[in-house]
């Protein structure tokens, strides 16, 4: 009598987990659109009517694209702040409109894998619960979902870029400060940084025991600690189902510019919301109409915004590992 022994192994053409949204559930993009303009049903007709002009057909993962056989287009454009379209196609001819939202480019990202997708394909709308190589869960609004959604696979990395646009953004609070006084806490955060330090940077293998083993060289190591708020990076993202990319983060400014759309004064900041030890920073570009707030504020400062996060996800920047 033989034995036969069976090895499973993760299926390589498995898709991500996907949570459909009814129309009802999905928010629609009357809030985004309100960031650019008050006058939603003169200004954002026009505009779309006007991008047809200098679009392109989105190809996302596809190394090339033709319409011929799709079902739906996706309309995009090589400028930074720009809008997106979605139409429906019959024959490679337009039918129908579905779907537009303005969109973000950036050459920022991290390479994240696909854990869910949260969609309607009724609008083509979509949010990706992404994570990054350290760990980090990240929500963002797929800007090619309607080209990229029959290319995901489960357990891929994928390189992804990652814009915003913010709904306010504004100076941190400097004097924003929280006062730890619990002896384990303060025990704890003393002995992380007096490890690290020792070991040029890098946090050890053995970081828990070297942590239960260290003595404090003085009382003054185990006196009460201030941590200054608004010199910190963090991301918290949205708890209602498929509208987890509405997010509020305080980072760094890495780089400022002015853009234009359509007549509207962007300006568009880069900002570092979160930084790990070991980690590649997660590093977002996000664009806001120019105000007095945004005037104020210059390189290196920190910011706090309300921001709705996207991801785009392209072919030319992914790699062969």
């Amino acid at each position: 009598m033989s034995t036969q022994v069976y090895k499973y192994g993760p299926n390589k053409n498995a898709r991500p987990t996907t949570i459909a949204l009814t129309n009802e559930q999905t928010a629609g993009h009357g809030d985004h659109w309100r960031i650019l303009t008050e006058h939603i049903e003169e200004d954002v007709p026009n505009w779309l009517k006007n991008s047809i002009d200098d679009a392109t057909i989105a190809a996302g993962l596809h190394p090339a694209l033709s319409k011929e056989h799709l079902k739906n287009l996706l309309l995009s454009c090589n400028e930074m702040c720009h809008i997106n379209q979605v139409l429906a196609l019959k024959d490679g001819k337009p039918q129908h409109f579905i779907n537009a939202f303005p969109c973000v480019n950036s050459p920022y990202g991290l390479s994240c894998k696909i854990d869910r997708i949260i969609a309607n394909d009724n609008t083509q709308d979509a949010v990706l619960r992404l994570i990054s190589e350290d760990g980090s869960v990240i929500y963002a609004f797929d800007q090619m979902y309607t080209v990229n959604r029959d290319l995901y696979r489960q357990g891929q990395s994928y390189f992804v870029n990652f814009g915003a646009w913010a709904y306010s953004i504004k100076l941190s609070d400097q004097d924003e400060v929280i006062r730890v006084e619990d002896p384990e806490a303060i025990r704890y955060h003393r002995a992380y940084n007096d490890i690290v330090a020792k070991n040029n940077g890098v946090i050890p293998t053995d970081l828990d025991q070297q942590i239960e083993q260290w003595q404090p060289t003085s009382d003054e190591a185990l006196e009460p600690i201030e941590i200054n708020l608004g010199n910190m990076c963090a991301y918290l993202f949205g708890e209602t189902l498929g509208q987890e990319d509405e997010a509020w983060c305080q980072g760094q400014v890495l780089g400022k510019q002015q853009q234009t759309l359509y007549g509207r004064e962007l300006t568009v900041f880069d900002v570092a919301i979160l930084r790990e030890p070991d980690a590649d920073p997660f590093v977002v570009r996000m664009a806001t109409p120019t105000n007095e707030d945004t005037r104020q504020i210059i390189v290196n400062d920190y910011i706090q915004a309300n921001i709705w996060l996207q991801a785009a996800i392209y072919y030319e920047n992914q790699t062969d590992d």
